[in-house]
């Protein structure tokens, strides 16, 4: 199966040596069992990718020399998920399919109906979860850019900014997901689509969104489970902006 090795803090140009340590280096000497002399995809999660050869391998440390190296530019404008904690693990399953498409920032978000809350405890180790979780799928599908995962906020927090896009999704909404206003252009502040929890958004909430200047879109007809509604949401959102 394909697989990305992230670096950091290591320059990706053509021969250049690198260094896969811990995990990384524990997976590709163990797990992938490579050897020396076989070519294995590197990136360092910024858009630099290259394809480099292994010179020494241990599952303590695995050294490369980079064969070939290229940059993929961001695509924008950029495209977030704000995905509301949900039950039995709803909520990573978004983030790592909402990864898998490309998502550019994941924001976790509390919201009046949801039935998973995070305490200080927990705001630490979820959100620490959350990224090991977007690091593994951006490795497995090979995207060029590690996004990054936000502290836990409200949904006032995420509506005082200033700086983005915004779009809830709603079932009851009339516009859909590839109608509802926004600007498309280069440049453009992000897109951020937020995911409410499986019992809706609250009439509060959404009275405090149009308030906000921010959109109400639909996807289909039907109703969605918060771990499908991010990445379809997503998905359709890169569609509309040609980015796919």
């Amino acid at each position: 199966m394909a697989h990305l090795y992230l670096v950091d803090h290591q320059r990706l140009i053509a021969g250049e040596t690198v260094r896969l340590t811990g995990d990384e280096a524990h997976h590709a000497a163990k797990a992938a069992r490579l050897r020396v002399g076989e070519r294995v995809q590197i990136g360092d999660g910024r858009g630099h990718l290259a394809r480099a050869e292994a010179t020494s391998v241990d599952a303590d440390a695995v050294e490369l020399v980079v064969v070939e190296a290229s940059m993929v530019d961001r695509e924008q404008p950029e495209v977030w998920l704000a995905q509301s904690l949900a039950k039995q693990g709803r909520d990573e399953q978004a983030v790592e399919q909402a990864t898998e498409v490309g998502v550019d920032r994941v924001v976790p978000l509390s919201t009046e109906r949801a039935v998973v809350k995070w305490d200080e405890a927990k705001k630490t180790s979820g959100h620490e979860r959350w990224q090991r979780i977007v690091r593994e799928a951006t490795k497995q599908s090979l995207q060029p850019y590690l996004a990054d995962v936000d502290p836990l906020h409200s949904l006032t927090e995420l509506l005082e900014r200033a700086d983005i896009q915004f779009i809830a999704l709603d079932h009851r909404a009339e516009k859909s997901i590839l109608d509802v206003p926004i600007e498309p252009l280069p440049g453009a502040a992000p897109i951020v689509l937020a995911v409410g929890p499986e019992g809706g958004w609250s009439d509060g909430e959404k009275e405090a969104i149009v308030a906000a200047g921010g959109g109400l879109a639909k996807l289909g007809n039907g109703v969605l489970r918060a771990s499908s509604a991010g990445p379809i949401a997503l998905a359709l959102m890169r569609a509309r902006l040609r980015q796919w």
